[in-house]
């Protein structure tokens, strides 16, 4: 018989899914913790103001009190009882609101049952060698983006991932680095980062560096003069100043000329620059963000770029993922998109039918999120705002990948249909076996549930 563990710890189950919360409850008492349980915001407020209370696995949509507020409520005690935000939403704003508000971890669902001991495991032994709270950052909450903005939008662990980064970085000073494909929504993450920061209050300013000469450039960044080049009729403030208090995108960084580098070094480094044409020295308190779809490594060693200058922007590194590589985000990606288009034309009837949605999964969008956005906005207007079907999407746009799940083929020596349809048949079997327990499935095929989800998912057997 095994012996009871004595003083297990209490973790707060608040979910208002009836189902899921039990699921849960079975997992974590499996593992001799005790549990509590919330079906609501305001019950799971109260459970966290209970000493005895020593983790939470929090649900953001619920109930009388939705999570974002159960957890602004409790940020003088995070470190205390730490919160592992559990939800189903797939949108950046929650993701990053629940991370700069102090959360633990953020696990999507549908989740893995390891995963979620495994963070559990890591919260408890955070709290454990706490010795006392800390203090917590005494930057204001910035209040909630305006829903009619631009927001990166994902639920694949990537994203999750850029969504954790950017809570976790944005009420810092130092630099940041965005990486990333042409397309992938690095300006996205540079808004993000600001409105999320102490900053939020001031300037965001853009800045294109391939889109000028190295001499208008530098004008741009640092201003100039009255006089100081043909054409400078009189003086200009540069970026630098026009961001003071505030946050300097520069994007496309990896264009910058050499000169210039050492400039941009320079102000990171003191703060001061120079007007082209003028000898008084100005300073200004500004954070940068620079992002580039180069190899800066690269350019580093063809010394095309200044190693110093590299190592002084990657002070922190966000990465985005191509739209490629987070192809379950595409339905997700679509509704947001068509719910923009329907606001901004106008258009009440305009929905996405299941074969467009398909389309959109299949291809491999090179240009990304911005071609992703093109697509759907010429294809809305060849519908004339009703709804997209498959081929309301125009061939120019088609590039495709080969189907996860090819279909049966009436060649019987098409062998990866033959493959596709045998492992089909034996997910399926595992399932049956399982009763239907993904966990169990996984473990008799010998994969990992996430796996075993996208297998389901891919050939349709979750339907």
């Amino acid at each position: 018989m095994t012996a009871k563990r004595t003083h297990a710890p209490t973790i707060l189950i608040a979910e208002d899914d009836p189902a899921t919360r039990a699921n849960l409850a079975l997992l974590l008492r499996s593992e001799g913790y005790a549990v509590r349980e919330a079906a609501d915001g305001e019950a799971a407020a109260a459970a966290l103001a209970d000493p005895t209370v020593a983790a939470a696995l929090l649900d953001l949509k619920m109930p009388k009190r939705d999570g974002l507020s159960v957890l602004r409520a409790h940020a003088d005690r995070l470190e205390e009882v730490p919160v592992i935000v559990v939800t189903a939403y797939g949108g950046s704003t929650a993701a990053i609101e629940a991370m700069k508000l102090g959360a633990y971890d953020y696990l999507t669902k549908p989740f893995d049952l390891e995963e979620v001991l495994f963070t559990v495991r890591r919260a408890l032994t955070q709290r454990a060698l706490v010795a006392q709270v800390q203090a917590l950052s005494a930057d204001p909450l910035a209040d909630d983006p305006d829903p009619t903005q631009d927001e990166l939008v994902g639920r694949s662990p990537a994203m999750v991932a850029v969504f954790k980064a950017i809570g976790l970085v944005a009420p810092a000073d130092e630099p940041v680095l965005i990486l990333g494909e042409s397309g992938t929504g690095k300006e996205l993450v540079a808004n993000a980062l600001h409105r999320n920061s102490h900053r939020s209050g001031g300037p965001f300013v853009k800045v294109n560096c391939a889109a000028l000469s190295p001499m208008l450039l530098e004008s741009e960044l640092f201003g100039h003069e009255k006089g100081a080049f043909t054409g400078a009729v009189a003086r200009r403030r540069g970026r630098f100043e026009q961001a003071n208090g505030g946050t300097l995108f520069l994007d496309e960084v990896g264009e910058l000329g050499i000169d210039l580098q050492a400039k941009l070094l320079r102000v990171l480094q003191s703060g001061t620059f120079e007007r082209v044409g003028a000898e008084e020295t100005l300073c200004a308190d500004v954070r940068v963000v620079a992002a580039t779809n180069r190899d800066l490594k690269a350019r580093v060693a063809a010394g095309e770029f200044r190693e110093d200058l590299y190592y002084r922007l990657d002070v922190v590194a966000v990465t985005l993922p191509p739209l490629r590589e987070r192809k379950d985000d595409v339905p997700l990606l679509a509704e947001y998109v068509i719910k923009q288009l329907s606001r901004k034309h106008g258009w009440p009837g305009l929905a996405l039918a299941p074969e467009a949605v398909a389309e959109l999964s299949r291809r491999t969008w090179p240009g990304n999120i911005r071609e992703f956005r093109n697509a759907l906005a010429r294809a809305a207007i060849l519908a004339r705002g009703r709804v997209i079907g498959a081929e309301h999407l125009s061939a120019e746009d088609a590039h495709t990948a080969p189907p996860t799940a090819p279909a049966p083929s009436a060649n019987p020596l098409d062998l990866r249909a033959a493959v596709a349809e045998a492992e089909r048949r034996v997910i399926r079997q595992a399932l049956e076996q399982a009763g239907g327990n993904r966990t169990r499935a996984a473990l008799l095929l010998g994969i990992s549930r996430r796996q075993l989800f996208d297998k389901v998912r891919a050939y349709g057997l979750d339907r």
